[in-house]
């Protein structure tokens, strides 16, 4: 299967999320207010000339008075964009772009993309250090090899800022952290270990540099490439680069070089490496095959011949990803805050030592419940943390850190380390995570097959597609056949390739099943039998909801074509509400720096004290099973009885008919949002029971809570999913009418999470 095969989206999505709202994918915004004249004489003239002549005298006063501390360059020619060659500069533009987007979401970096249209080195070189005063730090990126080395190389020595090409060393780091525990657990020590690198480009060399930085001995490290093994005296397809890593060696080629190796690391294409070459491979062989976007080998062909093996990959649907984004947020994020003069070696395997130890501590309660309960245990299929593991922001940083201090490139040393921490964990933005987080987790789950009700619709069949595609399940689409067909022609798949299962409810030969579970249920309800087989044959939702009711499907998404309401009336019809759950709905929030779960916005409209209790509850095992720690809020315009009103009374009587039970999550109420969400206006309301933020608001009726959410996501700034369905005994998501591809792709995402809720008391 082909890159193009395997994505979940066509060339236009792709384009229109690149277009719209905004052309591109990064913005400017102010960190300052500008709304009155005073503003703009502090930002601009006259108030601007105070630090122009401050940082006149001294220039380390730039990273005190202007955003250069926490800005990095992202720079590019275009000579190597991803797998695609030189499509020069400004075709390098969008890739530039989401490298900026990561700094952001990972590490709080902001970053600014420049496309340099030089290709020869000197004139990058001229560029990128008469520029280099802007920034606190430069990524290179997608430039080719070998002018690559020397561009790094000689800017490093020109600038006083740290220069890191992470094509080179990104990879290096990760999958040398790899290979720490790899070698851990099989016993081996790096001194002793016998690596085969296939693959010496600008990531392979830097590979080769740093292992034998951090103690492989040069001598047990063969480097292969298409000519074969680097051996000294080679005299064809050499340069310095590569003259550097030869070594005396008999052995001519990858299967010579192979017999008997403990390692080896791929950096090359699909198929270099076959389960008969891994048969030669010492006992218990490490195997990083990182070819993308397909290994040299795939781990099922490895352990079909050595499951004694320990196997990486660049992907993420195997365990042991090595990923880029483990690495160079993090390194600069450390280099920044020390202010660091260059990335040095040291650095590199500070953060190579640190990712290795993070993999080996116990994985968190809200770490394992974010991956669906998964047991990340140190292991053979657990060497490397996960992409999305939120203590990476505030474990590694402080590593780099420690060694840019140590060794004499930091400007601005750390002295409490401790506090450090502690103000990077602040720093943490969960919001980009949520869904990825989500993914994660159905992605390494079992596979679960998601009914898509309204298959005839064009953006259902393209959230369905999507959804198979990015390998988070099986998709069913209910409806015709013919017109589902001609609706896939329409969106530009064709319906031999998509491989979509189809299943017409008229005809499907569980008719009869489902119409005896149906009326069974309905009977006594005024429904004759012939109701329910019309139900049946021609309600998708009923049909749908019956697949999922007697386990021939685990989940249902719907609600494209009709209201909420009208689409809850008919699930329930098939599927009953969960033992002791109340069915809600929930938006979850996802606006800057925080992660707000709201409810209830669907279901009950002016909810007693006895409801809102419930709400609460439901609300908080469902955020506790997302991997939050729940500290819930009820909303009032009241502050604690001030004023009074008939909903604020309701709420003070759900707080104190919790105060009689017993409960695991915090609560308090009833108060407005600028005291649910910030601590610092708590000072008149010391007996406050809230350790933070909250982050589960309950609203006293359903008009606030689903006009606030509403308001929000139309006023922009925030995104709002949802709202998720709560309380069912079975997974079943309902989107808003007419929801986008996204908004069904999401909601199909969560229906594919959903899990038996954990147990909170009471």
């Amino acid at each position: 299967m082909n890159d193009a095969e395997k994505r979940t989206f066509t060339d236009e999505e792709a384009l229109s999320f690149h277009r719209y709202p905004t052309p591109g994918k990064i913005a400017i915004t102010a960190t300052k207010p500008m709304a009155t004249q005073r503003d703009l004489s502090l930002a601009y003239s006259p108030g601007v000339a105070v630090p122009v002549l401050k940082i006149a005298e001294d220039p380390e006063a730039a990273y005190d008075y202007t955003s250069k501390g926490n800005l990095v360059a992202v720079i590019s020619n275009g000579t190597a964009i991803l797998g695609l060659g030189n499509l020069g500069a400004l075709a390098s533009k969008p890739v530039m772009e989401g490298k900026g987007v990561l700094f952001k979401r990972f590490a709080d970096v902001d970053a600014i993309d420049i496309e340099v249209s030089a290709t020869d080195p000197d004139e990058i070189i001229t560029v990128v250090k008469n520029i280099g005063v802007t920034f606190g730090g430069i990524n290179l990126e997608d430039i080719k090899s070998p002018e690559c080395f020397r561009i790094e190389t000689e800017l490093q020595e020109l600038l006083d800022i740290p220069v890191f090409h992470d094509d080179q060393h990104g990879t290096a780091i990760i999958s040398a952290a790899g290979l720490i525990n790899a070698c851990a657990i099989t016993g081996r020590d790096l001194k002793d270990v016998k690596v085969v690198l296939n693959g010496p480009g600008a990531a392979g060399i830097a590979t080769l540099e740093l292992i034998k930085a951090m103690g492989v001995s040069p001598q047990n490290v063969i480097a292969v490439d298409r000519k074969g093994v680097l051996w000294r005296g080679r005299p064809e397809d050499m340069n310095q680069w590569k003259s550097a890593h030869a070594i005396e060696t008999d052995k001519r080629t990858l299967a010579e070089a192979l017999e008997g190796a403990d390692v080896f690391i791929g950096l090359s294409v699909k198929g270099a490496l076959t389960a008969e070459l891994v048969q030669t491979m010492a006992p218990k062989p490490i195997i990083f095959a990182m070819a993308n976007p397909d290994p040299e080998i795939t781990p099922e062909e490895v352990y079909s011949v050595r499951p004694d093996a320990i196997v990486a990959t660049g992907r993420s649907d195997y365990p042991n990803q090595v990923n880029n984004v483990l690495g160079f947020p993090y390194i600069f994020r450390g280099a920044l805050d020390v202010r660091a003069r260059r990335v040095n070696m040291e650095m590199k395997i500070a953060c190579a030592n640190a990712l290795a130890q993070l993999a080996r501590e116990d994985v968190p309660d809200e770490v394992a419940a974010a991956y669906h309960g998964l047991q990340l245990k140190f292991g053979p299929e657990y060497i490397i943390p996960t992409p999305f593991d939120p203590r990476l922001l505030w474990y590694i940083p402080p590593f780099v850190a420690q060694a840019a201090m140590d060794t004499g490139v930091a400007r601005k040393p750390i002295e409490d380390m401790d506090a450090y921490r502690a103000s990077l964990a602040q720093r943490l933005d969960p919001t980009a995570a949520f869904l990825q987080k989500l993914q994660g987790v159905v992605l390494s789950g079992p596979r679960k097959r998601i009914v898509f009700a309204e298959g005839e619709e064009p953006s259902v069949i393209r959230a369905a597609y999507a959804f198979q595609s990015a390998g988070l399940g099986d998709a069913v689409l209910v409806g015709r056949e013919d017109l589902v067909h001609a609706n896939m022609r329409a969106v530009g798949l064709d319906p031999v390739e998509a491989k979509l299962e189809i299943i017409n409810a008229r005809l499907s030969d569980r008719n009869p099943e489902f119409v005896d579970y149906l009326y069974e249920r309905l009977q006594r309800e005024g429904y004759l039998r012939r109701d329910v087989q019309r139900l049946i044959n021609q309600d998708r939702n009923a049909f749908g909801a019956a697949m999922v009711a007697l386990g021939h499907a685990d989940g249902m998404v719907t609600g494209v074509t009709r209201s909420f309401d009208q689409v809850l009336e008919e699930v329930l019809r098939v599927i009953d509400p969960a033992d002791d759950g109340r069915i809600i709905g929930m938006s979850v929030v996802l606006a800057k720096g925080r992660t707000l779960f709201i409810a209830d916005t669907n279901v009950t409209e002016m909810p007693e004290a006895e409801d809102l209790v419930e709400i609460a509850v439901e609300a908080a095992r469902a955020v506790l099973t997302l991997g939050y720690k729940p500290r819930v809020a009820f909303m009032s315009y009241s502050t604690f009885g001030n004023p009074m009103g008939v909903r604020s009374e309701k709420v003070r009587e759900a707080v104190a008919m919790l105060d009689e039970m017993d409960v695991d999550f915090e609560y308090e109420g009833e108060m407005p949002p600028e005291l649910a969400l910030d601590p610092s206006k708590r000072v008149n309301y010391p007996f406050m029971r809230l350790s933070g933020p909250a982050n589960v608001l309950i609203m006293p009726a359903i008009h606030s809570a689903a006009i606030s959410t509403q308001l929000i996501e139309v006023l922009g700034g925030a995104t709002v999913i949802g709202p998720i369905l709560l309380g069912l005994s079975k997974a079943v998501q309902i989107t808003p009418l007419s929801a986008s591809v996204s908004r069904i792709l999401q909601m199909a995402t969560v229906a594919a999470y959903d899990r038996p809720l954990v147990e909170i008391e009471g």
